[in-house]
């Protein structure tokens, strides 16, 4: 790795240039130049937030959430109890966790996802990709000094790709 203030050439993954001490911490963090990668690394979710997400409360019924995720053609609906964040219930979830053919008169909170990885609206669009990727989510909420103000699902980055990419 080459010093950018003196140019000498130090050894890969060093902390600190070995002939003048520059630091060299931050030189193999990617840098993005433009187009696409300028965008993603750049831009904040918030430029693609979903407002005003469909919202239960944990102590509804299963069929009032599933009422309104197909009236909003929603993929989930956050679970906010007391103007807080408390759970997060998708089509995953009632998938995988209702049972079959059974009543869906049960409560919100026996199919929630309990305390679901979230994100700030300032957080990039670079980082809420590698969050979904590495959980497995295809939905995250996004919050606002700890108050849910929306949610960024994948098909909404999809979307900002196809803008950016034609």
């Amino acid at each position: 790795m080459k010093c950018p203030a003196c140019g000498l050439d130090n050894l890969a993954g060093s902390d600190r240039c070995e002939g003048c001490l520059e630091s060299l911490r931050d030189l193999d963090i990617p840098q993005p130049t433009e187009g696409l990668q300028a965008h993603i690394m750049l831009d904040p979710v918030k430029d693609l937030t979903v407002l005003n997400p469909v919202s239960v409360s944990s102590n509804d019924p299963v069929s009032r959430a599933i009422d309104l995720m197909r009236d909003r053609r929603a993929g989930c609906v956050l679970v906010i109890d007391e103007n807080r964040l408390t759970g997060i219930l998708s089509e995953v979830d009632l998938l995988f966790r209702m049972p079959a053919g059974g009543p869906v008169d049960g409560k919100v909170s026996e199919l929630m996802t309990p305390n679901p990885e979230t994100i700030e609206e300032d957080t990039t669009i670079a980082y809420a990709l590698h969050m979904m990727s590495i959980g497995g989510y295809r939905h995250l909420p996004v919050i606002r000094q700890d108050q849910s103000i929306g949610i960024v699902s994948i098909k909404d980055l999809m979307r900002y790709l196809g803008r950016h990419l034609l």
